[in-house]
């Protein structure tokens, strides 16, 4: 256990560190737009990963937890699953774990996004910033593609393989032509979605309420008083 903090501490450490060295955050009158929307894209994924990476980070989450496959009962608590299994502390068990394998994934997500967000080229920095409350996550999203998805798969495939009991072999067994490396897919889907989830949250909430960041370059760029 100590092993697994002591790695995501890490982690975050590395983030925040980033954050920190972004141009454009020490004098105000030689900023640029863009130097505003990598600091934002900066804050807005370490505070997001700060969450996910912690125990219990998406599961605990309403934007990011993860939900069971629809093989697996999915929204409804129903279908094989329910029929076979049946128990709602059962899928709440599974549920947890897939969760915990999601934050395994996250691991591998991070650094990946903090690099993006040093060296992302902006072309029109100046719209992303009047654009809506979670511009600049999409614009991030569309530059990086699919790679948070290839990154995570190991760590997620991984993770699930290594569950320490068998709450998910019970589960995969229940289901014909299901296998851990489907479910590892599912998870990993909806585990990219849930990170930009989680991202473009914290940017809306820079965006309303830019003074709650005491970083004096978003104030001015998204602050009331702003003019762009």
């Amino acid at each position: 256990m100590g092993n697994i903090l002591d790695r995501r501490q890490i982690l975050l450490a590395g983030i925040a560190g980033t954050a920190l060295t972004l141009p454009g955050c020490s004098s105000i009158p030689g900023f640029s737009m863009t130097d505003a929307i990598r600091r934002l894209l900066s804050l807005s994924s370490q505070q997001a990963f700060a969450t996910l990476l912690q125990p219990g980070g998406f599961y605990d989450s309403n934007v990011a937890r993860i939900a069971l496959p629809d093989r697996l009962g999915g929204s409804a608590g129903s279908g094989v699953l329910g029929a076979v299994l049946g128990s709602s502390i059962f899928r709440k068990r599974l549920q947890k774990e897939l969760n915990r394998a999601a934050e395994k994934g996250a691991e591998r997500a991070a650094p990946l996004v903090a690099d993006a967000v040093r060296n992302v080229s902006i072309a029109d920095a100046a719209s992303i910033v009047r654009g809506g409350p979670e511009a600049a996550t999409a614009f991030l999203r569309g530059q990086m593609g699919g790679k948070l998805i290839d990154a995570m798969l190991p760590g997620i495939g991984g993770a699930l393989k290594l569950a320490s009991n068998d709450v998910v072999g019970q589960a995969i067994k229940s289901v014909s032509g299901f296998d851990v490396n489907a479910l590892a897919s599912d998870i990993n889907t909806k585990a990219d979605n849930a990170i930009w989830k989680s991202i473009g949250a914290e940017e809306s909430a820079i965006r309303a309420d830019p003074q709650k960041t005491n970083d004096p370059l978003l104030i001015s760029v998204f602050g009331l008083g702003s003019r762009i």
